[in-house]
């Protein structure tokens, strides 16, 4: 089915942005469509507190996903590879480009309901779909690659040697507009069945959350060099 175009996504007679993006048929859900979310808000939200995404792609007819790092600049994403990797060499190619779904998902709690069936996860999820280019343009590399580096630890891009030309040639990155997008959500406990509330089993919601340990220094880090304030933060 094809997808209806995402309109709302071009700018207003001010140059605005709308605030939230068009439904398609391919970003509305066919399963629980009230927690789906298209506000602009709410999927950058959940973009920006993620730097590991899933990039899926159709490689000699079959369906490839492939976790790799991932930023945001506005409204275009900006994705990670290496310049020998099959979805770069694709997109790097003459238009088209390279069609794909990008995801984006965070696990918040682990909802345990009295009965099996009722078992859920709270989460927030995005995903993206669209034609994703090669960045060929020096400068766009060099902001897109910092930007990659400061999303995973904001800071470290001015903190770190500048990558050389040489590793710049080993290294590519592929942009994708944010047009065609949906968030989806859950949230809160379970939905155990009337007759259930009686049963003598736990019922609940377990909440999950990432956590950053203790810095490890390098061993051959040059002797009293204290950790950085950007890194100590996280």
């Amino acid at each position: 089915m094809s997808a209806t175009p995402a309109t709302e996504t071009t700018t207003d007679s001010a140059g605005e942005l709308p605030t939230g993006y068009a439904p398609t048929d391919r970003t509305v859900p066919t399963r629980s469509r009230d927690r789906a979310r298209y506000d602009r808000e709410t999927v950058h939200s959940i973009l920006d507190q993620a730097y590991l995404c899933h990039l899926g792609f159709i490689r000699d007819g079959a369906p490839v996903v492939l976790p790799t790092l991932f930023a945001r600049v506005g409204e275009t994403l900006y994705v990670h590879g290496s310049t020998g990797s099959r979805p770069l060499l694709a997109a790097g190619k003459a238009d088209p480009g390279l069609p794909v779904c990008l995801t984006v998902t965070h696990v918040d709690g682990l909802v345990l309901a009295r009965s099996a069936f009722h078992h859920s996860i709270n989460y927030r999820s995005v995903v993206v779909h669209g034609t994703a280019y090669e960045v060929t343009d020096p400068q766009e590399r060099r902001m897109a690659l910092d930007a990659l580096v400061d999303h995973v630890v904001p800071g470290r891009s001015a903190d770190s040697r500048p990558a050389s030309d040489k590793e710049l040639a080993a290294t590519a990155v592929i942009r994708l507009d944010l047009d065609e997008v949906s968030a989806k959500l859950r949230t809160g406990g379970p939905n155990d069945d009337p007759e259930d509330l009686g049963l003598p089993y736990w019922s609940g919601v377990v909440p999950v959350a990432p956590a950053y340990g203790t810095p490890v220094p390098a061993a051959d880090l040059a002797p009293g060099m204290a950790t950085p304030d950007y890194i100590a933060a996280l």
